[in-house]
């Protein structure tokens, strides 16, 4: 089978440079060689570790979140519960057993997971066998009712373009090949209407990166909660507004040169939550640490009542995993949270408006 590099050369090669959302998209999604659509990529084992996956506190304390949101909002007697990039299932399988202890919410809840691999597809239905699960390709497929959605580690793998700032307008940053295989080069000056408020906050050479595949899923997302009701937790590394180069590959927990190895890496870029926030016609929150929103949903209790029953090795494992998802030098900061919901309504807990 002919290696994706040696397709992606051939292609700029009879086409022209590429902008980096194209090929952030054939790196992950190819059919034959995309990197999610080929494998299992967390744990471990794997080339990343969420936070669904180093404790389950995470999840706990994410789905009394959103049953608190929803009896906020008067409990809905249906409504849909989804996750975005559900990855093995292991935040929902968390979410729903934390659920059963408030009065209707699962009932209630009809769970759909937005999920574009089935590899990974398969993995859900193993985790949560002892679920009715339904599945869908995209956001707009959900039926019309509340919505409440959770969305971890989701925006940060969209496709980016990237945009360099020139002496009065912006130079498209885009893959080509040179001597090496692959590249990056500059496409001519050109003015962006979208980016001409960045012209304000930039300096010649900076760079900006924009996700239109981000604002589009967003826009769609607010609509619904802003016409039905429901809420939306958002979790991502990434911060108000976006500034600088974070394209990033990782494989096996380690940085890589994202156009080494097209397909074998897990490609990743810091989110603008600013573009999230102005999409949405919805409400939005501020955009809180991870953990100070874990703090203030009670992740230090949780985290004493699990250690109780803890001695040895499993003692010293859960002590880290707790520093991991809230300490500021790991996770704590690093990752921010941010609540879409109604106009009107109160936020779900944990986040400030």
């Amino acid at each position: 089978m002919t290696p994706l590099k040696d397709i992606l050369i051939r292609r700029i090669q009879a086409e022209g440079p590429i902008s980096l959302a194209d090929y952030m998209s054939t790196c992950l999604l190819h059919p034959d060689h995309g990197y999610y659509a080929t494998r299992d990529p967390f744990g471990q084992s794997g080339d990343f570790i969420t936070a669904p996956e180093i404790s389950q506190m995470f999840g706990e304390l994410v789905g009394l979140a959103l049953a608190q949101s929803w009896m906020d909002q008067g409990s809905p007697a249906s409504f849909t519960l989804a996750e975005l990039g559900p990855g093995r299932g292991t935040l929902m399988a968390d979410i729903l057993r934390t659920t059963r202890i408030v009065p209707g919410f699962n009932d209630a809840a009809q769970v759909i997971l937005i999920e574009a691999s089935e590899t990974l597809r398969q993995k859900q239905r193993d985790t949560l066998s002892a679920y009715d699960i339904r599945w869908a390709d995209d956001i707009s497929s959900i039926p019309d009712q509340p919505l409440w959605l959770v969305a971890n580690e989701f925006f940060d793998a969209l496709p980016i373009r990237q945009f360099q700032r020139g002496e009065t307008s912006w130079h498209e940053r885009l893959v080509h090949t040179n001597d090496q295989g692959l590249g990056f080069g500059l496409a001519h000056e050109t003015a962006y209407a979208d980016l001409s408020h960045r012209l304000e906050d930039t300096k010649l050479g900076d760079i900006v990166e924009t996700c239109p595949a981000a604002t589009g899923i967003i826009r769609s997302i607010g609509d619904k909660i802003e016409a039905n009701g429901g809420a939306a937790l958002i979790f991502d590394y990434g911060d108000w507004r976006s500034l600088g180069d974070t394209f990033q590959a990782l494989k096996a927990h380690e940085p890589v040169d994202p156009l080494e190895a097209p397909g074998d890496a897990d490609l990743t870029a810091h989110v603008d939550f600013e573009a999230l926030a102005f999409a949405s016609p919805s409400a939005y929150s501020r955009v809180t640490p991870q953990g100070v929103f874990l703090e203030r949903l009670g992740i230090a209790q949780r985290g004493q009542a699990l250690a109780d029953n803890l001695s040895g090795t499993p003692l010293q494992d859960h002590i880290s995993a707790f520093r991991r998802l809230t300490h500021p030098d790991e996770m704590g900061t690093l990752f921010k949270v941010m609540a879409l919901f109604p106009n009107g309504a109160n936020p779900p807990p944990g986040v400030g408006v």
